[in-house]
């Protein structure tokens, strides 16, 4: 009589099991990531706003923002019925601040050149090719510029851009504009890669770089590189001004105060700047 052989079974989930929720985990992480970027790039969304952008069903996104709202990512403001960003996120992104010390170090300086010029001062970095402004001293005037920390410019229409950019070699800026391109946001846009060029080689002889209403019509900025102890750029000081304020004859007096300001943060956080 044949004898039947029973067949152990192995221990644990089959592997296809645990493919799937490893899958379906990254996925559902990625879209929380998602939406936390979306609300952090605005004031306040509500839900079918936060769904259309995400491209996710309503009742997905609010599952997702229910998980983030009770580990304080997010928030809902129930009057407006808008989904905002927490407590926590801040104390997480502040942790970036606090690595780079940037900010605090540099917070006095940047006070200090705000009262010295009156103008608008920034702090930013580069992220990816673009330029993120971390930091901002407002200036008493009514009329000022203003950069929400967080926000992010073209990295050839900006000063701090600019200045960041006058740090590196040339081939090292065609690496960076090939993936950028060279959009145009106004008149005084330099799209022209020659033009470019040429005034990197000008911001770079003299420690400062100039952003002539390239960004926006009406606005100038003067900015200058921050160095880390390597001798590599790692920040753009600025000041920001509308032209009425800032006219020819103001440039070549506020571009050394800038470099000044710059090179004190440079040293304050055991940087030095590059001999030319």
């Amino acid at each position: 009589m044949a004898r039947t052989v029973e067949l152990k079974r192995p221990r644990g989930r089959p592997p296809s099991v645990k493919a799937s929720q490893t899958s379906q985990s990254v996925q559902s992480l990625d879209r929380a990531l998602t939406l936390l970027e979306l609300i952090a790039q605005e004031d306040g969304l509500t839900l079918s706003e936060v769904a259309q952008r995400a491209g996710v069903p309503p009742s997905t996104a609010h599952r997702i923002l229910s998980t983030l709202q009770s580990h304080n990512y997010v928030m809902h403001d129930e009057e407006r019925g808008h989904w905002l960003i927490g407590v926590q996120a801040f104390e997480v992104g502040s942790s970036f601040l606090r690595n780079r010390k940037l900010d605090a170090i540099g917070r006095t300086i940047m006070r200090d050149l705000m009262e010295e010029t009156g103008e608008t001062v920034n702090l930013a970095i580069d992220d990816d090719g673009a330029v993120v402004f971390i930091s901002q001293v407002e200036s008493h005037h009514a009329i000022r510029a203003f950069h929400r920390p967080g926000s992010r410019g073209a990295i050839h229409a900006s000063g701090a851009g600019k200045a960041l950019l006058s740090a590196l070699s040339d081939t090292q800026v065609r690496r960076i504009l090939h993936k950028t391109g060279l959009e145009k946001f106004t008149a005084k846009t330099l799209v022209e890669p020659d033009r470019l060029f040429a005034e990197l080689a000008e911001a770079r002889a003299r420690g400062w770089a100039l952003d002539d209403e390239e960004r926006t019509e009406g606005m100038r900025c003067i900015a200058a590189p921050i160095y880390n102890e390597h001798g590599e750029a790692i920040a753009g000081l600025s000041i920001s001004a509308p032209t009425v304020r800032m006219p020819d004859e103001r440039i070549g007096e506020l571009g050394p105060k800038v470099k000044r300001a710059a090179a004190a943060i440079t040293a304050s956080i055991g940087g030095h700047v590059p001999e030319c």
